[in-house]
């Protein structure tokens, strides 16, 4: 599975870059408004960051065409190429957007899905990733783990390129059963990635390890 920070927490990307291998980086208004940062400096932080890692930033209009511009300008403004991901909302006019954009030649990641029809409408309007949030649906009783596991299938049935990217978790839980699912990629707040490889036996085991091997190890 591929792992994708979902935040503007320029600290803690940078934490978490030290050692967790991530693919990119996701924003959306929300993460931009807690972080207090403009996107221009916010999205720059990220870049000096990430290198050559993907960045998904999501689009504020709501008509398509001034989707298509904005993630055009945001494409050009921050020279990202192939690692810019135009975050667009699966509304009317955004899967018209997404066409527009992948003739354009610009990579999508839809966003704000539900529904596995959503996804594969999505899908079938160009999108390179579609996604899913998890905790959302689980918290109004919509089984999100089971919305996943259908996008998921669909895109095995029918052969589509688009991937998978699960978003909005509260657990690890959750992040373990989107993997086992077969979801291709998930956006995780730092908190939880750094949650993900922890457990309570591994540092049990760590502390004797060091402890058994005192005085044993002698080449310098």
């Amino acid at each position: 599975m591929i792992y994708l920070a979902d935040t503007a927490d320029i600290q803690a990307l940078k934490d978490l870059y030290d050692f967790f291998p991530l693919t990119g980086v996701t924003t959306n208004p929300t993460i931009l408004k807690q972080s207090g940062l403009k996107l221009s400096e916010a999205i720059q932080n990220i870049i000096d960051i990430v290198g050559k890692g993907t960045v998904h930033v999501q689009v504020m209009s709501d008509k398509a065409d001034e989707m298509v511009k904005e993630a055009k300008t945001y494409k050009s403004y921050f020279n990202l190429g192939d690692n810019f991901f135009a975050k667009i909302p699966v509304s009317i006019e955004g899967y018209k957007a997404m066409r527009i954009l992948k003739d354009a030649g610009i990579n999508v990641t839809a966003t704000a899905i539900f529904t596995q029809q959503q996804a594969l409408v999505a899908s079938r309007a160009g999108a390179d990733f579609v996604a899913p949030y998890v905790s959302r649906l689980d918290n109004i009783s919509s089984h999100g783990i089971e919305v996943v596991g259908d996008i998921v299938k669909n895109t095995k049935e029918f052969n589509l390129d688009t991937k998978v990217l699960a978003a909005s978790f509260k657990t690890v839980d959750q992040i373990h059963r989107v993997s086992m699912v077969g979801a291709q990629s998930a956006t995780i707040s730092p908190e939880l990635l750094f949650q993900l490889i922890k457990h309570p036996m591994t540092d049990i085991s760590i502390a004797q390890f060091e402890k058994d091997g005192e005085g044993l190890y002698n080449i310098f």
